[in-house]
């Protein structure tokens, strides 16, 4: 099977994990550049407003680029406080959710140097939730040659279409479906605290 190539991501939506746990192997590859308004630095919930994005705040120059490995968080603004407020407001009345918030919280308010090191925490944190083992290749330079490789670096962003490589998931239990539907690519948040240990099955669905 053809392993992924993917951006590092924070708090993936379930897609990303979805094609995690297709594959026994995949890579992230830190050393493209940063792009904003992606998946690199937000994540997406939903409350009983209807979809909530929580954006990472980096320290970065406008315009200015540099490779993911080299991207660092400001902590100028109170977002991880912010984050945490968002994501309690959302959840707080889903049937997991008890049993996960501790180990959000601990992630989130960390304070890490790079964007990367939270990225990596939280994507093995969500590996861990769904009993995920696959193995995880951090790359520090940029890969140009993706022979061999399904090159996804773009393919998870939230304002393009899935590409067909990456397999929607099938609706599961949300808890405001009475307000508005079932709605994909949430963050992996949103699965676990709904569903519990479930999650695992229905990723697969």
């Amino acid at each position: 099977m053809t392993t992924p190539l993917l951006s590092a991501f924070y708090f993936g939506s379930v897609e990303h994990y979805r094609l995690l746990a297709m594959h026994e192997r995949v890579i992230i590859d830190l050393g493209e550049h940063y792009e904003r308004q992606s998946y690199r630095t937000r994540t997406s919930i939903i409350g009983p407003n209807g979809v909530q994005d929580l954006v990472v705040q980096i320290a970065r120059k406008s315009g200015e680029k540099m490779p993911m490995r080299s991207v660092g968080l400001s902590y100028v603004e109170t977002w991880p406080q912010q984050h945490m407020h968002a994501i309690r407001s959302a959840y707080g009345n889903t049937p997991w959710f008890i049993h996960y918030i501790d180990e959000i919280e601990a992630v989130v308010l960390k304070k890490y140097d790079r964007l990367a090191d939270l990225q990596l925490a939280t994507i093995d944190l969500g590996m861990k939730w769904l009993g995920l083992k696959t193995e995880v290749v951090v790359s520090d330079n940029y890969i140009e040659q993706t022979d061999g490789l399904a090159d996804l670096r773009m393919a998870f962003h939230p304002k393009r279409p899935l590409p067909p490589e990456v397999a929607a998931v099938p609706p599961y239990p949300q808890v405001f479906t009475d307000r508005h539907g079932f709605v994909p690519r949430m963050s992996i948040i949103d699965l676990v605290c709904n569903c519990g240990p479930d999650s695992g099955r229905i990723l697969k669905g």
